[in-house]
């Protein structure tokens, strides 16, 4: 089996595994015990979130200027932070109980709107993530620009619906 389709093979692997795994903790039955200090990944996930999309306009501005350095860094960067960001999330799902959003009823419409279309494209986006480094990192720089066009907007909202979810529901966390 050549490289490629190796690649590809773990591309989707990937991509049905992560969002299958999440689903599957995020619905114990039983949480995991794993002490109080779970109770501060949430505000973790919100700096990663932010830092993420911080990094990904960053990368768009370095590309824009010819910096393909420091693009490549900057989307690397993004790139560990939503590994590091899937820890924590999965961790945190694990071992808490979901908060309750405390708004009132046009406030909680925007919070459930903001939510849905994040989760629903959080999900999308990890094939094109993957794919969008797959291709740069083979130096696929055609395949790379025609997938981007579609993974960077995806991303960077993602990102910053990341964000907002989080200030918003933020005040009702028990802890």
């Amino acid at each position: 089996m050549s490289k490629q389709k190796i690649s590809m093979f773990w591309i989707k692997l990937l991509s049905i595994a992560i969002p299958i795994a999440v689903a599957v903790l995020l619905g114990l039955p039983t949480k995991l015990d794993l002490g109080d200090w779970v109770y501060t990944l949430p505000h973790v996930i919100g700096v990663i979130n932010t830092l993420t999309a911080i990094c990904l306009v960053l990368a768009i501005v370095a590309i824009k200027r010819k910096k393909v350095d420091l693009h490549k860094k900057f989307n690397s960067a993004a790139f560990v932070l939503g590994a590091i960001f899937l820890l924590c999330y999965v961790t945190y799902h694990a071992s808490a109980e979901s908060t309750s959003f405390g708004g009132d009823d046009t406030t909680k419409y925007i919070y459930y709107f903001f939510l849905l279309t994040h989760i629903v494209l959080s999900i999308g986006v990890v094939p094109l993530v993957l794919l969008a480094f797959y291709y740069a990192l083979n130096e696929m720089i055609d395949k790379h620009k025609k997938i981007v066009k579609f993974t960077f907007p995806i991303w960077l909202y993602v990102s910053v619906t990341g964000v907002i979810v989080y200030l918003m529901i933020s005040p009702y966390y028990v802890h």
